[in-house]
Parts: C-alpha cells; sequence; structure tokens
C-alpha cells in the first residue's frame, strides 16, 4: 500500500464520497439538463415535442437495458473503468450534440451516450461500489454522496440557462460537456472498488482486527445466509431478489411519475408557471437534508424504516396533489414540496445499502445491475402511465392515487426483503 494512503485509512473512504458527490452533481444533471436544452432545440428545428422529447426517454430505456452489462463490468473491471467510460460517453454527446441537423442525431447524441453514460455516473453506477467502503456509516456516507445530484442541480441548472440565454443553447451545451470531460475524468482516477484493494477496512479501519471490525462480524444475523457465495443465477432464484425488484420498481415508478407530470399539473390547477418551477426547484433543495438526515437515521434504526419514511413522503406528495384537484393553495403546495423533498428523496439514501446487506459479495455488480434493470423500468414506464390515464379520464384522480399506491406496495416489498434479517446496522448491533 501506498504510503500516503497509509496516513490517511480514514480519510480516504471520505475522498471516495466527495469524487462521487462531484460526478453525481455533474453527470446526473448533464441527462436532465435535456429538459433546459429542449425548448431551444424545438424552436430552432420546429420539431414535433413527443418526437423531440422521445429522445430522453429512449436514453432512459437504453439505461435500463445497460444496467445488468453494467453490474457485470463492475465486477471484472471496477469503478474506475466505469465511470472513466461514462465521463466520455456523457461529454462524448454532449459535444456531438451541437453538431445536431436532424432529430435521429438528438437520439444519439443526449438519448443514447448521455443516457448511457450517465447511468454509469449516476446512481446505479456508483451504489455499485460505495457501499463496499462503509459498513457501520453506510446510510450517511451514500446519503452524502448522492445529494450532490440536488446541490449540482441548484447550482448548475441558473448557471446553464443564463449562459444559454447569452449565447445559445449549442454553446452551453457544449461547455457542460467540455466541463463533464475535463473536471470528471481526472478526478474519476482516484476510485477503487473496495478498500481491501489499498490495504484499508470499511469505514477507515486500518486494522482488520481493530474493534469496529467486531462490529462487522457481529452485525451478521443470519450467518447461513450472509455465507454464500452470491452468484446472479443464485440470487434470481430467491424469494429476496424478487422482492427487491418489486420494490425498486414501484418506488421509481412513484419518483418519476410525480416528477415529470407534476409542473404541468400545478400550472392546470391555477399556479402560476414560475410557482411551479420554484416548486420543482424547492424539491430538489429540500431534499439534501432530507437525504442526509434519513441516511444517517438509516444507520442507527435500520433502512426498511428509512425506506418507508421516504416512501410514505411520496404517498403524501400524491394525495396532496390529489386534494389539489378541488383547491389547491401555496399552503397545500408547501406542504406537497416539503413531502416529497424532505422525505421522499430519502429513500436513495438506503438504495444502494438495502441489496448490498443482502448479497454482499464480488458478484453484487451483477445482482444490482440486473435489480435496477426492474427500477429504471418502473421510471419509465410511471410518467407513461400517468400521461395514458390522463389522456382516458381527462382528470389526475386515477393517476395520483395510483403514485399512492405503488408507494405503498414499495414499502411493503422491502419489508419482506427484510435486509434486517440478514445483517444489522450499527445501531441495532449488541
Amino acid at each position: 500500500m501506498n504510503t500516503w494512503a497509509r496516513r490517511l485509512p480514514f480519510f480516504y473512504g471520505w475522498v471516495i464520497v466527495a469524487v462521487v458527490f462531484v460526478t453525481m452533481a455533474i453527470g446526473v444533471n448533464a441527462r436532465t439538463a435535456f429538459s433546459l436544452f429542449f425548448p431551444p432545440i424545438v424552436a430552432e428545428f420546429g420539431w414535433d415535442q413527443a418526437v423531440t422529447a422521445g429522445a430522453f426517454s429512449f436514453g432512459f430505456l437504453v439505461s435500463a437495458v445497460l444496467s445488468p452489462t453494467l453490474g457485470r463490468l463492475m465486477d471484472a473491471r471496477g469503478p474506475r473503468v466505469v465511470m472513466e467510460l461514462g465521463v466520455a460517453a456523457t461529454g462524448a454527446g454532449l459535444l456531438l450534440a451541437t453538431l445536431a441537423t436532424q432529430p435521429w442525431h438528438i437520439y444519439l447524441t443526449l438519448g443514447v451516450l448521455v443516457g448511457g453514460g450517465s447511468v454509469c455516473l449516476g446512481y446505479t453506477g456508483q451504489s455499485l461500489f460505495l457501499p463496499a467502503w462503509f459498513v457501520r456509516r453506510r446510510g450517511l456516507a451514500m446519503s452524502l454522496a448522492f445529494s450532490g445530484v440536488g446541490v449540482g442541480s441548484i447550482v448548475l441548472f441558473p448557471l446553464l440557462q443564463a449562459y444559454m440565454a447569452e449565447t445559445g443553447w449549442r454553446q452551453a451545451c457544449f461547455a457542460l460537456g467540455i466541463t463533464t470531460l475535463l473536471v470528471l475524468g481526472p478526478l474519476n482516477l482516484l476510485l477503487r472498488r473496495r478498500p481491501e484493494a489499498m490495504g484499508l477496512q470499511p469505514d477507515g479501519d486500518p486494522e482488520p482486527d481493530a474493534s469496529s471490525a467486531v462490529v462487522r462480524k457481529t452485525n451478521v444475523v443470519d450467518a447461513q445466509w450472509a455465507a454464500v457465495d452470491w452468484t446472479l443465477a443464485r440470487a434470481l432464484r430467491t424469494r429476496r431478489f424478487w422482492w427487491l425488484a418489486c420494490g425498486y420498481f414501484c418506488a421509481l415508478f412513484a419518483w418519476y411519475a410525480v416528477q415529470v407530470h407534476q409542473t404541468k399539473f400545478l400550472v392546470t390547477v391555477g399556479f402560476t408557471p414560475a410557482q411551479a418551477a420554484w416548486a420543482l426547484g424547492a424539491v430538489s433543495l429540500f431534499g439534501v437534508p432530507g437525504q442526509i438526515v434519513l441516511g444517517h437515521v438509516s444507520d442507527r434504526v435500520g433502512r426498511e424504516w428509512v425506506w418507508t419514511l421516504g416512501s410514505s413522503g411520496f404517498v403524501a406528495c400524491y394525495l396532496i396533489l390529489w386534494s389539489m384537484q378541488g383547491q389547491a393553495s401555496m399552503f397545500s403546495l408547501g406542504l406537497m414540496v416539503l413531502a416529497q423533498g424532505l422525505l421522499g428523496y430519502g429513500v436513495t439514501s438506503v438504495f444502494g445499502a438495502i441489496p448490498m446487506e443482502i448479497f454482499e459479495g464480488k458478484h453484487y455488480g451483477s445482482i444490482f445491475g440486473t435489480l435496477m434493470l426492474a427500477g429504471i423500468t418502473g421510471g419509465a414506464v410511471g410518467p407513461w402511465w400517468v400521461g395514458w390515464v390522463l389522456d382516458q379520464t381527462h382528470s389526475y384522480a386515477v393517476a395520483w392515487l395510483s403514485g399512492a399506491l405503488m408507494a405503498v406496495l414499495a414499502i411493503a416489498a422491502i419489508w419482506m426483503a427484510a435486509p434486517r434479517q440478514v445483517r444489522a446496522v450499527a445501531g441495532r448491533v449488541h
């Protein structure tokens, strides 16, 4: 092990967290920035809005298909290869998009390249290796790292919008591409798959016989389950895997269904476009402290309880939206923002921790990547379902109630998967 690494055993795990924070702040929001580029692209070319917007949905489906392969690549080559591929694809997609003249150019660049690259840099890619760096502080570490998405959207989008207003969407897209390559390319060379590769231990414990190592041994509740060398094939034959798949499908259904449709709905019930836009930004703002606090709490009380609290935030969010159809007010809008941001976004703090505690092992990447195929599919189906219901009923009532139901099913599924029965969190170890 390098001398400098030996001197900083505790801090290197948090260096990894910082790298992930910056990577997600730029990488995930590079895909979300499509919403900023969308209006000027339509205005310039006059393409049908559905055709143009389809590039984002297409990229989402590409990321779902790539998730299992991404997991296998992580198992074989580690995070540096995966992340650098993501950086290269995302940067290339943004740069090449500036040359677009046909719809298929946007599908290939902002859809396939940016969509495929960002799945490496986002929740899926980071959850493949980051949980291995922490045990006692796993929830806190992941929530701090994932809060980069919210911080990045708050900082990056206003700057990008202002620059685009001055120079046009092509120049703004080019600048974002260059930023992605120059910042994330060198930064992600610091990543390692597991602390053991550097002679370190999870949570920064320098010696395997440290007192905290005893905690890691005694946090195993089901020794027979934990002793299994979990491969994807073995995991697929367990009920726990399918309960996790169900929970992730339902959770991302609930997440993206409201995220995509809430702005239009709020305008429909009487809020101004500025108020609706404020609500969307405020959700991300409140999501940052919500993620961090709930991540820390999950290390004390258990992953299921925080998953329940976060998913209950989406239940409340949907019920508040449903009630707004009769009478909307700024008070109800504020409650919706708090429920979705402070509570709902806290789900991400245990997103990678839950499956890691059930299927921890050298093949974890393949297992989690396949789980995310179910999750991302739910994220694609949710917005489509709300749109279809709206077309059929000309009302959001059924759509919002179905979103609340999916959040309830997500809660039930994770309790059935029961990570607490395999490994206990630090706060539950005696």
